[in-house]
């Protein structure tokens, strides 16, 4: 998913950092200014955003390990470009690390298998797959297009289902329902299946488009159904849970593979230690946002996803993103979603 940086404020009242949307990098403190070492991280998350204060927190971590030798500079709000330009520095090595979804980049179409609708039902089955065989095998092909990519995810949440006339309660409820989705054709499918009628809206014209009634709902994780005041316009939030998102942290391999190994060490350590940070500061987020959403008016509720995967299952959707994805990725996949196909 593509992160705007038109987005109202991300105020979360997390205080992993507590920075503010500040213009320019978000580095180390002094010790890390006559850094041997000056590398650049960018992202599109929000400045107060835990994907990107765990990352600054890292960074001060890392520049106090290697006595200031690395300075890790951190560009929040996609001040380097969009996620796939960011993606494509890196690759190049123009760019030293970023995050984004696998599902942001054409390159390793493997690569957002985790965005399957309806495949995993909790956040235990995501971290046991991401964390481990499926995210082992995703990770391994990243590397053969020159990326590193760190063990552990960033969590950028489940993606649930927001409307304004009645709540979404069973796949019927879509059927012709305007949804308003990335352009991203692993989400565009999954909702044509379902029998709605996808449409691609940019996040910064959202808000008018459901006030407009351009489209009847769109689907988001709730921290940016919260941010952007979506609840506004949409009474009804479903939890559906459709899709989980995570961000990879990319890493040019060759670059990354030039550093001593000390140096190596202390980079991986802290990133994979701040992944796990944001990961505990998304849960927190979300069972706050329940409350406070609840407490703006919205109306909440939680569908069966079982009937939701059933229909895609009939439709040919799992089939198709199979052959899309490949047999041994798909076998990983069903080794934690159970069957799918």
């Amino acid at each position: 998913m593509t992160i705007s940086t038109t987005r109202r404020g991300f105020t979360m009242g997390l205080s992993a950092i507590g920075a503010a949307v500040l213009t320019g990098s978000l580095s180390a403190p002094a010790l890390a200014q006559n850094a041997k070492f000056k590398l650049r991280y960018g992202t599109a998350f929000p400045a107060d955003h835990p994907g990107t204060t765990r990352i600054v927190e890292a960074s001060k971590a890392i520049a106090a390990e290697t006595a200031g030798a690395v300075d890790l500079q951190v560009y929040p709000n996609s001040q380097l470009g969009s996620e796939p330009d960011m993606f494509t520095q890196t690759r190049t090595g123009a760019l030293d690390f970023m995050s984004t979804s696998g599902a942001n980049q054409t390159v390793v179409p493997v690569g957002g298998i985790n965005a399957l609708a309806f495949a995993f039902e909790n956040y235990a089955k995501v971290w046991a797959a991401m964390d481990g065989g499926l995210g082992d095998h995703v990770r391994a092909q990243f590397a053969k297009v020159g990326l590193f990519v760190l063990p552990k995810m960033l969590d950028n949440g489940y993606r649930n289902i927001t409307s304004s006339a009645k709540p979404v309660a069973a796949p019927d409820d879509l059927k012709g329902f305007k949804m308003r989705v990335p352009g991203n054709q692993l989400w565009v499918t999954a909702f044509k299946a379902l029998g709605a009628a996808p449409t691609a809206i940019n996040f910064g014209e959202l808000y008018a488009a459901l006030q407009t009634h351009v489209v009847d709902g769109q689907e988001n994780p709730l921290a940016l159904i919260e941010s952007a005041k979506l609840y506004e316009v949409q009474k009804y939030i479903a939890l559906s849970g459709h899709i989980w998102d995570g961000h990879h942290i990319f890493a040019n391999q060759k670059k990354l593979a030039a550093l001593p190994a000390d140096i190596r060490t202390s980079i991986e350590k802290n990133l994979n230690t701040a992944a796990l940070r944001q990961r505990g500061d998304i849960a927190t987020l979300n069972d706050t946002l329940t409350t406070k959403l609840t407490g703006l008016g919205a109306v909440i509720s939680t569908p069966a996803k079982q009937p939701f995967r059933d229909v895609l299952k009939a439709s040919g959707f799992y089939a198709e993103w199979r052959g899309k994805f490949g047999d041994e990725a798909w076998t990983q996949l069903e080794k934690y979603t159970g069957a799918l196909t």
